[in-house]
């Protein structure tokens, strides 16, 4: 865990350029608390996907600094990028599973960062794992489904796969991007409580993307609001109500749903 004041996540003055000269950052720096649930705002295009995935190197920034519990993720390569990603668990909007694989293989597949690479090639999880992998299942109350196939579940089932693949890792950082766009209200709820609890019962710090102001409002402790790369708005999820967000995206925030 992170020590007491530090921070678990720290951006210094990120910017990524595309190669096409798209500029989706432009100069961020916040910091994110242990225990805090923050949440990304903000229009199509505006740098929420591209700051997660930055996060996390699955896309190099252009410049910039990010550090994980006072480690330099910009900076790391090798065994120590690795060693850093096995503590941040992501959850994507499109659920990242291997669809003709069973649901006790997608989650297990979490744990693959800490073992030996030759037990993946041959698909080899000791006892404990498998147990834990169970057990993670339960936690988000789809255990009956371990032996059938990720592509027989729902779109939220398969969601709730995903955040026990990601509760494999042991994270301290949960990364969710838009992970309820493509669910219906009910099943969004569902999926958003079980990641609250991780949050509140496990003490695991999440940055998560939402496109639903009610969800934000419901779910977020803070809320960082992006306009074409950059932080418009920082402050308590109490604080953005349809009148405050309006000012911030103008008309177009009726592409965002405020209800």
């Amino acid at each position: 865990m992170s020590a007491v004041g530090q921070p678990v996540l720290r951006i210094e003055r990120l910017t990524k350029v595309y190669g096409d000269g798209t500029r989706a950052l432009s100069d961020l720096s916040f910091d994110v608390a242990p225990g805090e649930f923050l949440v990304i705002i903000g229009l199509s295009g505006s740098g929420k996907s591209t700051l997660l995935r930055c996060i996390n190197r699955l896309i190099d920034p252009t410049s910039g600094r990010i550090y994980f519990q006072g480690q330099d993720v910009t900076a790391a390569a090798g065994p120590e990028l690795r060693a850093i990603r096995r503590k941040i668990g992501m959850i994507f909007q499109q659920f990242n599973l291997v669809r003709r694989a069973l649901v006790l293989t997608n989650v297990l597949s979490g744990r693959l960062g800490y073992l030996p690479p030759a037990w993946a090639v041959v698909n080899y999880f000791p006892g404990e794992v498998r147990r834990q992998a169970i057990a993670d299942l339960e936690r988000v109350g789809i255990a009956q489904k371990a032996y059938a196939r990720a592509d027989a579940l729902s779109g939220g089932q398969q969601q709730r796969v995903a955040i026990a693949r990601a509760l494999m890792q042991d994270p301290q950082l949960i990364l969710a991007d838009e992970p309820v766009a493509s669910l219906d209200p009910a099943t969004s709820h569902s999926v958003l409580r079980y990641i609250e609890e991780l949050n509140k019962k496990d003490g695991i710090t999440v940055v998560c993307s939402l496109h639903f102001l009610s969800l934000v409002r419901r779910y977020g402790t803070r809320i960082i609001a992006l306009r074409a790369g950059q932080i418009v708005f920082d402050g308590r999820a109490g604080e953005v109500d349809e009148e405050r967000f309006r000012a911030i995206y103008g008309e177009d925030a009726v592409e965002v749903e405020i209800r």
